[in-house]
């Protein structure tokens, strides 16, 4: 495959991950989770550690578009400088700027981002992940690096609204799949992925849709290699604006994901919370004026609202 000189490594290993063999999968799946060590070794030592021949990695290095590993290496070293040259543009940027611009540009940035989300989402995918949740003996959530606390913040709410919610929560691809073994077709997975975009996140998709299972992904584009395996693609903006990953925009449409699912089961969901309310005054979970959890117009102040009143119709 062919691109332009000015293609960075990551985004070839991004667009080939698709077609490539096994083998090669294992080797950019390594890169693009440890390119940090990966950038100082030889074509003989990464093969080692992924259990590759160092003819194969020259071969993946080549079906990249580069003419052997030494031009390879050299673009990915050009990638992790550019990578950690990013606080030095980040003082640039706003080296001269007070507090209180600082903290205006960044909230600005992150309403442009929920602005150009909210006018390029999907709604047809959007409800087509409602209903698949919905439906789902089994929903596994996968969320790792920055994107953790997005997967942690969706789980803690899905046990609220469902049963049978497994976080998948570890640094070990085999550990992972361990928590998967038994998904099968009747069961679905949420993938949660930005730039830089987890290839252990991206294994666990592809060995859900081997298994038949609905996928899911949360990611920012339709150029994201999180689409490759998914059957219902989300896409929120997360452009960063400094060193860290802009996630607002994302954790609008779980929020907005979170209340459509509870206003299809409204009755249930508030049956759960009342039990749930019960259970913490019995046990004293939480003193007497921290709970106001519970309510008997539990999703009534959305009916009135456009989204409600949309989903009435």
């Amino acid at each position: 495959m062919k691109f332009e000189a000015d293609v960075d490594v990551i985004t070839r290993i991004n667009e080939c991950y698709s077609r490539m063999s096994k083998g090669k999968k294992n080797i950019a799946g390594y890169i693009c989770d440890h390119y940090e060590q990966a950038v100082f070794m030889t074509a003989a030592e990464l093969g080692k550690i992924v259990g590759m021949s160092e003819s194969t990695v020259v071969r993946f290095a080549m079906s990249l578009g580069y003419e052997g590993y030494p031009e390879f290496q050299k673009a990915l070293a050009s990638w992790v400088g550019d990578k950690f040259g990013s606080v030095e543009k980040v003082g640039r940027r706003f080296g001269k700027s007070s507090e209180g611009e600082i903290l205006q540009a960044i909230l600005t940035s992150d309403i442009s981002n929920i602005q150009h989300t909210i006018n390029n989402i999907d709604v047809a995918a959007f409800k087509t992940a409602v209903d698949i949740i919905l439906k789902a003996r089994t929903v596994y959530i996968v969320g790792l690096r920055s994107c953790e606390p997005l997967a942690d913040f969706l789980h803690f709410y899905l046990n609220m609204i469902r049963g049978n919610n497994v976080l998948i929560r570890t640094t070990s691809v085999s550990e992972m799949f361990e928590q998967m073994i038994r998904i099968g077709d009747r069961d679905c997975i949420i993938g949660i992925s930005f730039p830089r975009y987890s290839m252990r996140t991206l294994k666990c998709m592809e060995f859900a849709n081997d298994r038949n299972a609905k996928v899911i992904t949360i990611t920012d584009s339709v150029h994201s290699p999180m689409n490759l395996y998914s059957s219902c693609n989300i896409l929120a903006k997360s452009e960063m604006a400094s060193i860290v990953d802009s996630l607002v925009a994302p954790l609008s449409v779980i929020n907005a994901l979170v209340v459509a699912l509870c206003m299809r089961r409204p009755n249930e969901v508030q049956a759960d919370l009342k039990m749930l309310e019960e259970t913490w005054n019995n046990y004293q979970v939480y003193l007497n004026d921290e709970i106001d959890f519970a309510s008997d117009d539990l999703g009534m102040h959305l009916v009135n609202t456009p989204l409600g009143r949309k989903d009435k119709e």
